[in-house]
């Protein structure tokens, strides 16, 4: 509760601050789960840039995306994907994005930034309409900004690559020897002439493993990922938790009962294009009725689309936007499938067959499903 009230009056604040008038920034819709927001460049061109925020908020930062495809927009929003600990709030989401925003298209910053920057961080709201500063109501989270804290300042290096003590130190020696044999693997492929995928793609893929060995989220056993015959271009990914409070967290219970399997296995698979194309996400095991999963195990999420995929959506975004929508759906468990298809598995044909008529329809009709109030 107190994370949801927090996230109320840090978007009140927003909207107080940047109202829809706003010569710089204008927040022109928010609510918990979603804030749209217009950034006015240079002649007062304007670009629109969208978050979702997902149940998971703050542990990991909303999902941002941008209408426009220009660099400098693409750019800015792609360092949201970086953030951690106190960095993943609405509020300093906001301030980082306004930053770059206002470096690469060389215009300067409004004045309020000051004023939000020292009620964030220092927590000086006496007397302003302003929100407390987070942490201090989220006593339960302590633990894990302190770490997240301990990862900020590593930040800077790990971009540039420079190896650092406590960064390895986050990670179990299994994901670490995973790192290395990939890179090894791909020194010598390089050395015998036979790379596959693109240059752009296995170094964005290998940031984006990395990164979710580190996360909280897959330490905590939220999901797993396991790399399909050690290709960076296919993932298995068990989905090992969702919303306790829902049917479908009650139905994996049953499902480690009675088959030992206590998991929704998905299986993700990259083009040589990503980032800039989506990847095919569709579910394996088990059979799902509802939660948007069409009959072949494609999802139906405009997110997945060309349409609706942004560069700056990060794999582990994508994995808990997924497991946000599956319960959102109201999706079950099909425990009586395995009996008359083929052991309760969806094929790769079915799906991709699925997922094709799915965009050929929506192209023609519009995205209406998910509901926009179901993510």
């Amino acid at each position: 509760m107190a994370c949801l009230n927090n996230l109320k009056q840090e978007i009140k604040t927003l909207e107080a601050i940047f109202p829809k008038n706003h010569e710089r920034l204008q927040i022109y819709s928010a609510s918990v789960d979603e804030l749209s927001c217009r950034f006015v460049g240079k002649n007062g061109k304007k670009y629109d840039i969208h978050a979702n925020i997902t149940e998971t908020y703050p542990s990991t930062p909303p999902v941002w995306f941008a209408e426009s495809e220009e660099t400098s927009i693409t750019n800015a929003v792609q360092i949201l994907t970086n953030t951690s600990g106190r960095d993943n709030h609405v509020l300093h989401q906001v301030q980082i994005l306004l930053r770059e925003l206002c470096r690469l298209h060389s215009v300067p910053l409004p004045r309020e930034m000051d004023q939000l920057s020292l009620d964030f961080v220092s927590g000086f709201n006496a007397g302003n309409p302003v929100p407390p500063k987070p942490d201090e109501e989220m006593e339960e989270d302590e633990d894990d900004d302190d770490d997240d804290g301990e990862e900020d300042l590593h930040l800077d290096m790990d971009e540039v690559e420079v190896p650092s003590k406590s960064k390895s130190d986050e990670m179990e020696q299994e994901h670490l020897a995973t790192l290395e044999r990939l890179r090894q693997n791909q020194r010598q492929d390089y050395l015998k002439g036979s790379v596959s995928g693109s240059v752009q793609a296995t170094d964005r893929l290998m940031k984006e493993l990395r990164d979710i060995y580190r996360s909280d989220s897959f330490k905590k056993r939220i999901y797993n990922v396991d790399l399909v015959n050690d290709s960076l271009y296919e993932w298995n990914v068990r989905l090992m938790s969702v919303d306790p409070d829902s049917p479908l967290h009650n139905d994996l219970v049953l499902l480690k009962e009675k088959e030992g399997k206590d998991s929704i296995q998905l299986n993700i698979i990259f083009k040589e294009t990503y980032p800039f194309e989506p990847p095919f996400v569709r579910v394996v095991h088990p059979m799902i009725s509802g939660g948007y999963v069409l009959v072949g195990g494609a999802i139906c999420m405009e997110l997945l689309t060309k349409q609706g995929w942004s560069s700056a959506y990060t794999v582990e975004a994508v994995i808990m936007q997924i497991a946000a929508t599956l319960v959102k759906g109201k999706a079950r468990i099909q425990f009586g499938a395995a009996k008359v298809c083929n052991q309760g598995q969806y094929s790769l044909a079915r799906a991709q067959q699925s997922f094709k008529s799915l965009v050929q329809i929506h192209e023609k009709n519009g995205w209406f499903t998910p509901p926009k109030e179901d993510g």
